[in-house]
């Protein structure tokens, strides 16, 4: 377990949080098969939106890539009440969704602020498809919110 992923987090003084609570009527994450699917996660720190905003406005896209590596930790979180971290197989797809303002186009920098975390704590199997999707608004003014598919043993 010295090299598992609760470990790893733990070397980058990360440690998962509570499962953030769903907003409306869904469940954090459901697994089908051999795949977990996590619901949309926003910057979430206990039970408050760490920053509320667009990115290329009010929020930095260096700001918001912090706060795309915390939505990956609620994701996480979600995958290892369900499931346990150390059935996770491959984080499969990564949709990130960006808050943006008119003329933002920085969407890639910011998601990589969730994809560098999962590639960190997995390794090679944290390497993933993924999308990075300008939007005109999310959930609670939240700058950034990302869904992960997990393949699980």
């Amino acid at each position: 377990m010295s090299n598992g992923p609760h470990a790893k987090l733990a070397e980058l003084g990360l440690a998962l949080p509570e499962v953030v609570p769903p907003l409306a009527s869904y469940v954090p994450a459901v697994q089908s098969g051999q795949h977990v699917f996590v619901s949309g996660q926003l910057p979430m720190a206990e039970g408050k939106l760490l920053a509320t905003g667009k990115v290329g406005g009010g929020v930095s896209a260096e700001q918001a890539k912090d706060l795309a590596e915390r939505c990956a930790l609620n994701a996480l979180a979600a995958v290892d009440a369900l499931v346990g971290l150390e059935n996770v197989v491959k984080i499969v797809k990564l949709t990130g969704f960006v808050a943006s303002a008119p003329g933002f186009t920085g969407q890639p920098g910011v998601v990589n602020g969730a994809s560098e975390l999962f590639g960190t704590v997995f390794g090679e199997a944290g390497r993933h498809a993924r999308s990075a999707v300008g939007v005109a608004e999310l959930p609670l003014d939240a700058p950034v919110e990302i869904e992960v598919i997990v393949e699980v043993s």
